[in-house]
This record gives C-alpha cells, structure tokens and sequence, in this order.
C-alpha cells in the first residue's frame, strides 16, 4: 500500500480525551454490572489434555491460482506464502466471486488473509469502502498490520478505530474518506454517534471473531452498526463457535452465505488442565512464587480480576524478580502494545492481565494460562486458557481455588 495506507497519522501516546469505548471496555446498556461471578464446580477446571492428531490437508489450490490482483499476487509471494492454510483455501475462491461467507475456525488458522484478499482485491477495482470489526484492540491492530503486508503498494488508504488511542489522529484519517476502517465495536459506534463515520456508502463488512465479540456485550453495538451499512453488501462472518445468538446475527444480516468448516476439535483439548488449592493470601502468592520458578513454566499469562490486583500483582511479582508486566483495559493502547511487544519477544515471562485486555492476545508460546482468580465464567474460563496450547503444542491451565472450594 502507499505510505499514506495504514501508515496511519494516528498517535497512541495517550488516551483519548473523548470516551474511551473500544476493546471491550464498553458494556451494552443491558449488562448487568458488578463482580457476580457464575458458580464453577473446581472440578471442571480439571482436564487431562488430549490432543486431536492432525489430519493432513490436501489444498485444493496454490495461492498462485487465486483470480486476484497482480499486486496481491506479488505481495502473498514476497510474504513466502504458497499453499493457503484450510479456510483460505476454501474462503478465498467464494470471497472473490462477492458472496456472503460464514467462516467457522479455530483461531490462528490464517483467517485475516481468507477475507482480507477478496476485500482488497475488490477494493483496489474502485467504488467500495471495507468496514472491519474486531472485538479488542490487539486484534484489530493484528488485523492492520496483514492489511498492510497484502495490500502493499495497492495505494488503499485506512483508518483504525480502536479506544486507549488519540482521537484526534482518527477523526483526521477519517475525514480523508479511507477505504478501509478497522476498528473495535465501541470506537465505531463512537464515531458514528459523533457523526464523524458514515457507514451508508460502505458495501464491505467483515465481522471477526463474532462469538467473542457477543460474549463481551456488544450484541446491541454490532447489530447498530450494520444496520447503518449498505444495503447491498458483501458480508463476512467468521466465528469459532455457532451458537443461537451468532446464527440470529448472522442470519439476519447477510445474504444466502456461503457456510466454511474447518474447526478441528476444542480449543482446549490439548491444554492440560488442573487446581491450585491454597489457604489463604500469603499461602496464595507463595503457591504462586514456587510455581513459576518451575523450569517448565517459560512463559505464562496469569489472570486476575481487576486492573488494581492486575497492577498489584505484577510489582509484588517483580519484586520477588521475575520478569513480569501487566496489562489492563485502563492503560493506554501504546502502553498495552509495549507490554505486549515485550512479552513477544521474552523481554518479560510473565504477563499479568484482565479478561478484557487478553482477549486479543495471540503469541504462540505461551506455555501456562494461571488463573490467579476464577473467571466470571465457564465460556470465559474457556477463552482463558485457550491462550495456551497454540501451534499443535500441550498447554497447560492452572486455577487457584480455596482448600474448601473443593
């Protein structure tokens, strides 16, 4: 893309001064509010992993075969791809011949290059605009930066709409009128409700990971959102599980889609899952102190309740010398994306977080998920530790509980 495309003149250096929605901080006006958390019996939180075998996938294409632009030829054969994962392989061919797709698929199976080659190859043929929601800030930046390696050169111009960000700089990208505009749901709805984003000429809409983004409460916001596009549009959905909320979503807002599977077991099956039953808070953190000096324990996300315990954790941690950050849906998005980048690259071992802001997190070594406290509830248990166990690996998922929670 051109160096005006998703080189965005956006600032994360600071919050935004206006509300400061995206990324799962923003709660439908039905969601209950407060600490309630759904009883788990501790004996779900104890699973022996057992892996799914891998079943070879004879790709029915080459990347090469694919009837898109020359440019998205050129730029898939310098990113070293040639034979397209399962739903690429599936997705891509539907996505270019403009019908509605509904991608069911386990994260990390390459679904950001299933959609984001029909979209740019329909864009770069002029007269769309692309709306791409994501249900936290690290995926839709995650979502950007593929954007940016596919559709190099191609001249797209891009806005991305996420909360912890500087306003100003996304107000500034959208009034150049971008083709694509990536962003969380609330952030959206926020420029909408400022009438600083018009949806009405947008005839692309991409929808990631649509079972988290409902499970965090933003049913009211996503169904707002696309009833503000255009009529007549090309739809993606793409979703890790199909319940009843999903299928009503889906089933009114798009036109006789295209349904793609290739989910392939449980996200969890290959995270061995097991209790840490303590007495007491000093019982508690020394449980967790002998825990993570175990040599098997190389990079771990532990969970904890509120952004005060998150940040309270992280110094006692880094005071007994582990290498350790946090991260939290009250921080800046740059502050978050250094936290991150740090943990990517092992800098830090151990990322202390909310369920908010982990949500969109996907790096591949993460060796144990820690539930320092209990999850609100078993689906986000669920999300939890399927951080661990990427890349065909054995994770593993450990869960405080009080020795009479048993």
């Amino acid at each position: 893309m051109s160096s005006t495309m998703y080189s965005s003149r956006r600032s994360d250096s600071r919050p935004s001064r206006g509300r400061s929605f995206g990324g799962g901080n923003r709660r439908s006006s039905t969601q209950k509010r407060g600490p309630k958390k759904d009883y788990i019996h501790p004996s779900r939180f104890v699973k022996v992993a057992a892996p799914v075998a891998e079943v070879a996938y004879d790709a029915t294409h080459n990347f090469s075969d694919f009837d898109m632009h020359e440019m998205l030829h050129a730029n898939i054969e310098r990113m070293g791809f040639v034979t397209p994962s399962p739903i690429q392989d599936q997705a891509i061919p539907v996505g270019l011949q403009g019908k509605d797709i509904i991608g069911i698929a386990n994260t990390g199976t390459g679904k950001t290059i299933a959609f984001a080659i029909p979209v740019l190859h329909k864009l770069i043929g002029g007269g769309s605009r692309a709306l791409i929601v994501a249900p936290t800030r690290e995926l839709a930046q995650q979502i950007e930066d593929e954007f940016k390696l596919v559709g190099r050169g191609t001249g797209m111009f891009g806005a991305l709409l996420i909360g912890g960000a500087n306003m100003n700089p996304q107000l500034r990208d959208l009034r150049a009128k971008p083709q694509i505009v990536i962003g969380t749901p609330g952030r959206i709805k926020d420029h909408i409700e400022r009438g600083s984003l018009d949806l009405s000429d947008f005839n692309m809409v991409v929808l990631d990971e649509v079972d988290r983004m409902l499970d965090m409460g933003f049913v009211e916001d996503v169904s707002d959102i696309l009833g503000k596009l255009h009529n007549d549009r090309q739809s993606f959905f793409f979703s890790a599980t199909m319940d009843r909320k999903v299928r009503d979503l889906i089933d009114y807002f798009s036109n006789d889609p295209v349904s793609i599977s290739v989910k392939t077991g449980d996200t969890t099956d290959n995270v061995h899952q097991d209790i840490v039953c303590y007495e007491g808070m000093t019982d508690k953190i020394d449980q967790l102190h002998d825990l993570l000096n175990q040599p098997h324990v190389t990079k771990a996300i532990i969970f904890d309740d509120t952004q005060r315990a998150v940040e309270r954790l992280s110094k006692e941690l880094q005071g007994r010398g582990f290498k350790a950050d946090d991260i939290h849906g009250g921080k800046s998005q740059a502050q978050r994306q250094r936290a991150l980048n740090r943990f990517k690259k092992d800098d830090v071992t151990i990322l202390v977080a909310t369920d908010v802001a982990a949500r969109g997190i996907d790096v591949k070594d993460i060796s144990h998920v820690i539930n320092y406290s209990t999850p609100q509830n078993y689906e986000t248990y669920v999300h939890r530790i399927g951080r661990a166990g990427r890349a065909g690996k054995i994770g593993n998922a450990l869960t405080f509980v009080t020795d009479g929670g048993y």
